[in-house]
């Protein structure tokens, strides 16, 4: 039966999504907490081909964080597995897919096998163009305003540039996000009502949607109702209404 998508109107260009809860789906369920994780993947999976169904041009997943490194070492090192094994299982169906893969924040600090896992994927993947999939790995917006500012600062130093010529696009040029487009839409499943070190910069003007539901029972009907929710919205980007933004 074909995907009748959202409602009228355009969709997102850039979707956003925390993808939280599954460690509350595993305990409620009696499982370890990796079992959450792991069925988190599935939810991956259909969101991924409603996006490339819908016409959804950019889809950004908070992977791992920098602050997740503080989780206890059995559900890291179960986390870091289950990157490997996602992208073992799931990357030969997103080259045919036209899905690129990227990654955003410090993921070269990785372990080895994980950042040389996820290098080859975007090596796989860089001339696909239906869908960009960027995954956040390692990835704070504190760190990553930070690590622009150090770049910016380095260049000044060798001589490249003065102090004046730093400007928003600049700026941006120098984020772990340079060459995408902002995100439109932030959706965070689980209840939870913050975005947690997540494109700080990046967000200024997106709208949010915030969800009940915990990010393994995820699926694309949940984001149709995010998509059909955000056709509803004003956005003017400070200006008036009347001013026709």
């Amino acid at each position: 039966m074909p995907d009748p998508g959202p409602g009228v109107g355009p969709v997102p260009e850039h979707v956003a999504i925390i993808m939280d809860g599954n460690g509350r789906w595993a305990q409620r369920r009696g499982l370890p907490r990796v079992a959450g994780h792991r069925a988190g993947a599935e939810s991956i999976r259909d969101v991924i081909k409603a996006c490339r169904a819908w016409g959804i041009r950019y889809l950004t997943l908070y992977a791992f964080s920098t602050e997740n490194w503080s989780r206890p070492l059995e559900e890291v090192s179960a986390l870091m597995d289950l990157l490997v094994e996602y992208l073992d299982r799931e990357l030969p169906e997103l080259k045919r897919e036209g899905v690129q893969i990227r990654a955003i924040g410090r993921w070269r600090d990785l372990p080895e096998r994980q950042s040389r896992k996820v290098q080859a994927a975007i090596e796989a993947t860089r001339a696909n163009d239906k869908l960009v999939v960027a995954f956040a790995l390692n990835y704070g917006g504190r760190g990553d305003i930070v690590d622009a500012c150090r770049a910016l600062a380095e260049e000044a130093a060798a001589g490249g540039g003065r102090p004046e010529d730093i400007d928003e696009e600049s700026f941006r040029a120098r984020l772990s996000t340079a060459g995408m487009p902002y995100p439109d839409l932030l959706i965070r499943p689980s209840g939870e009502l913050r975005i947690s070190n997540f494109l700080l910069w990046e967000m200024a003007y997106t709208e949010f949607r915030f969800d009940q539901v915990l990010w393994p029972d995820f699926r694309r009907e949940h984001l149709r109702a995010a998509i059909d929710d955000f056709r509803n919205r004003r956005r003017t980007f400070g200006a008036l209404p009347e001013q026709g933004r």
